[in-house]
């Protein structure tokens, strides 16, 4: 794929990108701005879509069945990604490339040789579509840090759960960070957001699917998270770091449990402790 030397060793059918204004490139501005990003992320003419970073989530994209945009990519970057251009899932996708000033002019900040990709969003299942095709779901409520969610994402794969759920206003679930530190595996998981009218009642859904609740908490009064059976269907519940779950959260939970830990340390981060939980979830029976 490489062309002569007199093409200054370019690639066929990669562009370059040599205008910052150039509009072809309009997916990867102001990446670091949240507000901008949530309304063009949405707004954009034929459906949402989101962004991957980096080798590993942009393969995870293609994986798992989302449809590609773009790609732009530092020249630096273009060699290692050639063979994901021959996959067939990239026919058709433009793959876009810029010298470093150019891609900081674009994406808004200095990004050091990116590898970015824009790919079309799915369509989110409802809660009770999952409550009905899932085993193991873990319900997020009100988490604000990409990168929490995202860990929570890629422990969730990693064990077992099959389902995210969450509330209207947890952060979204395929904001660059996340899925950067998801390493992708965010997109290969079910994600359905409960409206504001359906929340908390969705943990009823769930339990009138035969699921029971696990409201996450370092209450003491809380049942030790070791001395839980395991029922056929769970859903462990999880609230942002330093607030926790809402009273009424924990209230429409089938169970309060808590991870038992040294009295020394105050607490787990939220990654961790959701690490922890489907761990002890997916454990075999004769070691519970």
């Amino acid at each position: 794929m490489i062309e002569d030397e007199g093409a200054a060793g370019r690639v066929e059918g990669v562009t370059y990108i040599v205008d910052p204004a150039d509009p072809r490139v309009d997916d990867y501005r102001e990446l670091n701005s949240i507000a901008v990003r949530a309304e063009m992320e949405v707004a954009v003419k034929g459906g949402e879509f989101f962004m991957g970073e980096g080798y590993v989530p942009i393969d995870r994209m293609i994986d798992s069945g989302h449809r590609m945009r773009s790609v732009l990519l530092h020249p630096k970057r273009l060699k290692r990604f050639i063979p994901t251009m021959a996959r067939p899932e990239m026919a058709g996708v433009p793959v876009y490339v810029g010298e470093q000033d150019v891609i900081a002019d674009i994406v808004g900040f200095n990004m050091y040789r990116s590898c970015l990709a824009s790919g079309f969003r799915a369509a989110m299942p409802t809660v009770e579509d999952l409550a009905r095709s899932c085993r193991r779901i873990v319900v997020l409520e009100a988490l604000n840090d990409d990168q929490n969610v995202g860990a929570i994402a890629r422990a969730a794969r990693a064990f077992g759960i099959d389902g995210i759920v969450i509330s209207p206003t947890c952060n979204d679930p395929y904001q660059r960070r996340t899925v950067r530190v998801s390493m992708g595996e965010i997109l290969h998981m079910p994600v359905a957001r409960a409206s504001a009218d359906d929340w908390p009642r969705a943990l009823e859904t769930l339990q009138s699917n035969g699921f029971h609740t696990w409201a996450m908490t370092p209450d003491a009064e809380a049942v030790d998270l070791w001395d839980m059976a395991v029922p056929d269907r769970v859903a462990v519940v999880l609230g942002a770091e330093g607030h926790g779950l809402e009273k009424a959260t924990m209230d429409a939970s089938t169970h309060r449990v808590r991870i038992p830990i040294s009295a020394n340390v105050d607490s787990l981060n939220v990654g961790h402790a959701a690490a922890v939980t489907f761990a002890a979830v997916a454990r075999p029976p004769r070691a519970r």
